[in-house]
């Protein structure tokens, strides 16, 4: 369920951040109850379960972001059911998008700012080349980055992380001459450090329950 001073804390986030609630642990009541709060946009990690809450709430006006990693072979099962896919991470998967998608599709391209082993994105030492192929895809519009922090030891840390991206995205858009208005980055243990490094979406999960 909801936290008990949900509508005190949305307060506390700029307006200009858009929350992106990840409802990995969430039901369709307990989103309902947070769509009632005003938040519209949520985040699904994997495939069953967002085709499930997809249907179950249909008659919702929802923003629905995918924000886990999209295997290909499941591309096209919820490629049309999406308004943005945050975790962009391979050519690969533009191709499916771009093959079975109807329409343009808002994408975020997951970067990989401290290069660990096992974890999806893209490595940003690879990124410019990496935008240039993707853009050249008539179903994908690209709107940001997206990244996940590693665990920090200091408030420093962070903000050179979240730093990171940020001057990562201002150099692309530099080099290729196009706009990346984006930045998705923070999670509900480090979103304020986030925000302060100039994230537009903020995914926040467990902060917003009483989990």
């Amino acid at each position: 369920m909801l936290r008990e001073d949900i509508k005190e804390f949305l307060n506390t986030i700029d307006k200009n951040v858009c929350v992106v609630a990840a409802t990995k642990y969430v039901g369709s009541s307990d989103m309902i109850d947070l769509y009632n709060c005003g938040i519209h946009t949520f985040g699904e990690n994997r495939v069953d379960s967002f085709l499930k809450k997809y249907d179950e709430l249909k008659d919702y006006d929802i923003n629905w972001h995918f924000i886990g990693h999209l295997q290909r072979n499941k591309c096209k099962d919820i490629i049309n059911k999406i308004d943005c896919l945050e975790s962009l991470d391979s050519l690969d998967l533009a191709k499916m998008i771009d093959k079975y998608r109807e329409k343009p599709l808002d994408c975020f391209i997951e970067v990989s700012i401290n290069l660990e082993e096992n974890k999806n994105g893209v490595d940003f030492h690879n990124i410019t080349d990496f935008v240039k192929e993707v853009i050249k895809y008539k179903n994908i519009n690209l709107k940001g980055f997206m990244m996940m922090a590693i665990k920090a030891d200091s408030h420093d840390d962070l903000i050179n992380q979240f730093s990171a991206l940020r001057l990562l995205r201002d150099k692309v858009e530099k080099e290729l001459n196009i706009s990346i208005p984006y930045l998705s980055m923070g999670m509900s243990n480090d979103y304020k450090e986030a925000i302060e490094c100039k994230a537009t979406h903020i995914r926040l999960g467990r902060i917003l329950w009483n989990l």
